[in-house]
């Protein structure tokens, strides 16, 4: 940025107008011209002929005059003449501005008047052979000594003194100031973006500019453009966090990014549908370090090569485009408003977080070029990894209390980006190296660095990870019973840690054993399996294990496990083994009491199912799965019994179907519950004791509450269900009692049906019970089945649904009895595994 106070010592009179050759005439010189009359709209400087550099004005040829003769014509030659006048009163107005400057640096010099030091302006420039405004261009140069008179001059040593060679120096230099004069002037970014292209891009092939504005998030908003339609600028006004742009691969790499042809970079960016092939430019605008937005410069073509002073003019016009941000904000609408937040305000947000946090301040040299950050406040959470107090680090530059910040670990670099970006920056388990009494020491801790203001935030939360990881280790050893070995085999070093020499029971002073004496160690039966493993390992250089009995010298023996792997260099030469020991007693030793179990398992087992092969075999022999028919008068009898499919569930139900003395028919099924031998020697003790009290006469409700008495006290806690029928042949008339069992059904025709439950409890459960019992009036043709909870009963179906599907399966006929039970076993759904009785009663 240009200046009209000097900098440092400024140069003498001579000096100034040295490059220019001039003499600079005393005060009291005769005026001359004055040269305000070619700075009036409408006319041009001297040498500012149309087309010409200065003034960035083209000459129009004869194929763009337009037809004067009709009323269009006329019309745009009037509109085209206004547009010359107005880029020229444009052109004049900044050359103006750049004349009055070199003004006042006259005035400065020559301690004379704003009009003296007009007529010495165009009195220089007439005896040296310039336009005022080229004049203007070099003094001020000399005055300001800055990177623009550095570009401007470069363009003139080059030429080496020669005058045809001179004059794009004085262009050059024309250009920047007459753009920095102009920028300076502006209000907004916008205007400065249309200067720079003006003035100083379209010359060197520039077709448009955009000035990007950063945003602490990493967005990037358009603050100002020139080149583009406000359509294109509108689409593009705004770009988020992440996208990749090639402005936002300047501002990330913050360093210039050429592209020569952006259809082949692929980057998307503003323009891109209108110049594709073109290349493209983008340079971070920064300022003390601080970068405040990207210059993106467009060419139509492909980008061409450009010579080193070219390249220094952009990164000129790039920090002039920061000063501008600086203090002229974009317009509103174009980028979002930065917050500043103060450095008290943040010396107070540390001081209440829970974490030691640094508060760091930009340090710039004396070219305003930042160099380090200096620690403006270490909160009292702050603890540092060397050891020293607050106050040893409150106040000093970050490189100098921290020196290894710039090293490997990359945090000098990191907080200078997360400052030049606004980015912030959080990572976990971080290492970072400090200098204790010139020893590094690295501290992993957990980072956090963010921007505020014109401040960096820098928190971290140490964890001293080498110890945790070391105390993690040696407990998980302990606990392990594990002990680490390395031998090396070239100097026959062995190193073992604290807890292999516990489990050898071997003093931390004696000395480790090799490898190769291990044999001597162990049983003499392991011999032949250690020499395998060494075999393994030594020979074969193949990783091994194996399992082995060590012989302490304290007389315990120990089941230990080694396991190892051979370490060879690059050659290929084993040259050292490292493993581990594990002491596997406890395992062993819980191995062999598993065998033991298991044995004693096997053999329970092979009871049980003893146990349960004597069962089965007690029910079929008193309830074969058939039996012949029953030769009763006038009726038809059919019972079906099917075991359980595992022989652990053989279970207690029965069936009995028997002509008493009185020609009267005995028709019982019943389940004693519980499974086993226990429930099958039940089940003949109920059995037995039903055909036993059938004789007497009585009928079904009083053999029930005899039963009843039977299984409560002649039996060991027997509990059973039961359901008696007495069917007399001579009057078809059937007189039944339940004890807590399922009711019979009844087939009739077509239709099937439970017959009504009269009420008694099951047998077992009370010392004394009474039960109820019904007379049902039989047909010919009509089928009684008598069951037990075997053949209907489900898991995840209830009793009522269950009983629905039986009557449902009952409806279908069948040819014989037989035929009928055999249909309703294979058709049954019940899933319980439990054994059945069935018996089928047809009226003849």
């Amino acid at each position: 940025m240009s200046r009209t106070e000097p900098a440092g010592n400024p140069p003498g009179d001579d000096a100034l107008l040295a490059p220019a050759a001039v003499p600079v005439p005393g005060p009291g010189a005769p005026p001359g011209p004055d040269p305000a009359h070619w700075a009036e709209p409408g006319t041009r400087p001297p040498s500012s002929a149309p087309g010409s550099p200065g003034t960035g004005l083209a000459p129009a040829g004869p194929e763009d005059a337009p037809d004067r003769s009709s009323s269009v014509g006329r019309l745009a030659a009037t509109v085209e003449r206004l547009r010359r006048e107005i880029r020229a009163a444009q052109a004049a107005a900044d050359g103006r501005a750049l004349i009055e400057l070199a003004k006042g640096v006259l005035i400065e010099r020559l301690s004379c008047g704003p009009a003296q030091a007009a007529v010495q302006l165009a009195e220089l420039a007439d005896q040296a052979g310039l336009s005022q405004l080229e004049l203007a261009a070099d003094i001020i140069n000399q005055a300001a000594r800055d990177e623009v008179a550095d570009i401007a001059g470069e363009f003139v040593r080059r030429a080496h003194g020669d005058p045809e060679e001179q004059g794009p120096g004085r262009s050059v230099s024309v250009r920047l100031r007459t753009a920095e004069s102009a920028a300076l002037a502006s209000g907004d970014t916008q205007a400065v973006a249309e200067s720079l292209l003006q003035h100083a891009l379209a010359p060197l092939g520039a077709s448009a500019v955009a000035v990007w504005t950063a945003g602490t998030d990493g967005s990037l908003s358009l603050s100002g453009h020139a080149g583009f339609s406000p359509d294109e600028a509108a689409r593009w006004r705004y770009v988020p966090p992440g996208v990749a742009t090639v402005a936002r691969q300047a501002l990330g790499e913050r360093r210039p990014v050429h592209i020569p042809s952006l259809a082949e970079a692929g980057v998307p960016s503003i323009g891109h549908s209108r110049t594709a092939e073109g290349g493209r430019v983008a340079l971070p605008a920064r300022t003390g370090g601080r970068i405040n937005g990207v210059l993106e410069i467009c060419w139509p073509q492909l980008l061409p090569e450009r010579a080193p002073a070219v390249e220094r003019q952009l990164d000129a016009l790039a920090e002039l485009c920061a000063r501008t941000m600086e203090s002229a904000p974009a317009d509103t609408g174009l980028r979002t408003p930065r917050e500043p937040a103060g450095v008290p305000e943040l010396v107070e947000l540390a001081e209440g977080l829970h974490d030691p946090a640094l508060v760091l301040t930009p340090h710039l040299d004396a070219d305003g070029h930042l160099t380090d950050f200096r620690v403006r406040h270490a909160n009292s959470r702050f603890l540092d990894p060397a050891g020293r107090p607050r106050s040893a680090v409150s106040g000093a530059l970050l490189l100098e209390a921290y020196p290894m910040a710039a090293a490997d670990s990359d945090l000098f670099d990191k907080v200078e980006r997360v400052y030049a970006t606004g980015e912030p920056f959080r990572a976990r388990r971080m290492t970072l190296t400090a200098l204790v009494d010139q020893v590094p020491l690295d501290t992993v801790a957990d980072l956090s660095i963010s921007r505020h203001g014109h401040a960096v935030l820098l928190i971290w939360r140490i964890e001293d990870e080498t110890a945790r990881l070391a105390s993690l280790l040696q407990h998980a050893q302990r606990l392990g019973r594990i002990g680490g070995f390395e031998e090396n085999l070239v100097s026959g070093e062995v190193t073992w840690n604290g807890q292999l020499f516990a489990l050898y029971g071997r003093a931390v002073t004696d000395s480790p054993v090799h490898l190769q004496d291990l044999s001597a160690h162990a049983h003499p039966d392991d011999a032949v399996t250690i020499g395998r493993f060494l075999q393994t390992v030594l020979h074969h250089r193949r990783p091994a294990s194996t399992a082995f009995r060590l012989r302490r010298p304290d007389g315990v023996t120990r089941h230990i496990r080694v396991i190892a792997e051979p370490v060879l260099d690059a050659d290929g030469r084993l040259i050292a083994v490292r493993g581990a020991y594990q002491d596997i007693s406890s395992q062993h030793w819980t191995e062999v009491a598993l065998a033991a179990t298991r044995d004693q398992l096997e053999h329970t087992e092979k009871e049980s199912a003893e146990r349960n092969r004597l069962a089965l075999q007690l029910q079929h022999a008193i309830m074969p799965p058939r039996r012949a028919p029953l030769d009763a008068p006038g009726l038809e009898v059919a019972v079906r019994y099917r075991p359980a499919e595992s022989e652990s569930l053989v279970g207690g139900d029965w069936y009995d179907a028997v002509v008493l003395p009185s020609k009267r028919i005995l028709l019982c099924v019943g389940d004693v519950a519980g499974h086993g031998i226990e429930a099958a020697t039940g089940m003949v003790v109920l059995r037995n004791a039903m055909r036993g009290l059938a004789v007497t006469g009585a009928g079904p409700a009083q053999l029930l509450s005899w039963l009843n008495i039977v299984a409560h006290h002649l039996t060991e806690h027997v509990t059973a269900t039961a359901v008696c029928g007495l069917y007399d042949p001579r009057t078809r008339m059937l007189r039944w009692a339940r004890a807590g069992h399922l009711p019979p059904v009844l087939v009739r025709g077509a239709d099937a049906g439970t017959l009504p439950m009269p009420g008694g409890l099951l047998l077992g459960a009370l010392a004394d019970a009474e039960y109820e019992e019904y007379d049902v009036q039989l047909e010919p043709g009509d089928t009684l089945l008598m069951y037990t909870d075997g053949l209907v009963e489900r898991r995840d179906t209830s009793v009522h649904d269950s009983l629905n599907q039986l009557l449902g399966t009952a409806q279908n006929t069948s040819a014989t009895l037989e035929r009928r039970l055999d249909h309703l076993l294979t058709h049954s759904k019940s899933d319980t595994d439990d054994d059945t009785c069935l018996i089928g009663v047809r009226v003849l």
